[in-house]
């Protein structure tokens, strides 16, 4: 799949004038054509749309949006579910205010206000939000990440993902074996350096409070036992080993 702006905008009902910005931004980058030159969005430009678009449906700033899909652990799948939920919130919201219309056509007389009421969603919405900022909010990895990002484009994103998931992948093959062992070192070392070339510079320090992350956070935990029960788990002993 290859894209022009015009065709993408045509697909996704976003403005040329939006898409060049979300391109300034780092927030979506079409791929440069060595051959011609033009600049292309791929499939994998329009997955990242519709992710932005989902989020700008439930009216996320931009900035909360670059830095909720610039983590390196971003999980599509959790984040579609925590989606889901949200636009389950704002549908239950706009349920009470149309019911509350149709009693006002009936010419019933009532005082509830209870379905402008928008309290569970804000709180959902910034709780979300304010997990991304807990973690790379105002920090010179955040600022890394989004230059690093920016500059590959989303096919490249894609890229990243795939060879991030790769590494997993052999971390779960080592499992069942000892944490300590040189090739689970070696493994861990191949870790630190490909966040390092594709995120941000990764401390012996961060990484090990990554390595926390794995097991002390349910949904890191999860994210990466899909690759094989135990694999969290195992991964963090081995940082620990690593770093210690």
């Amino acid at each position: 799949m290859r894209l022009s702006i015009s065709e993408m905008a045509k697909l996704t009902g976003v403005s040329i004038r939006t898409l060049h910005y979300y391109d300034q931004i780092g927030l979506l980058c079409p791929e440069t054509a060595a051959d011609s030159g033009y600049r292309w969005y791929g499939r994998a430009d329009v997955e990242r749309m519709q992710q932005i678009l989902f989020y700008r449906e439930l009216d996320f700033p931009l900035k909360d949006i670059q830095m909720i899909l610039s983590d390196p652990h971003y999980d599509r799948q959790e984040a579609l579910r925590r989606q889901r939920h949200l636009l389950q919130l704002k549908r239950e919201r706009l349920d009470r205010l149309l019911e509350l219309l149709e009693a006002n056509l009936k010419g019933e007389q009532t005082m509830e206000f209870k379905g402008f009421d928008a309290a569970e969603l804000e709180a959902a919405r910034r709780q979300y939000a304010g997990e991304a900022k807990a973690r790379w909010g105002g920090t010179e990895a955040w600022r890394q990440s989004q230059e690093r990002m920016a500059s590959c484009g989303s096919a490249g994103l894609a890229a990243q993902a795939e060879g991030m998931n790769e590494i997993f992948r052999r971390a779960a093959a080592l499992r069942n074996g000892d944490p300590a062992s040189p090739e689970a070192q070696a493994l861990v070392r191949e870790w630190q350096a490909f966040i390092s070339t594709h995120y941000y510079d990764c401390t012996r320090e961060i990484l090990a409070g990554l390595g926390q992350m794995y097991t002390g956070d349910e949904r890191f935990q999860k994210n990466l036992d899909q690759f094989g029960e135990g694999t969290a788990a195992f991964l963090s002993a081995a940082i620990a080993e690593y770093t210690k």
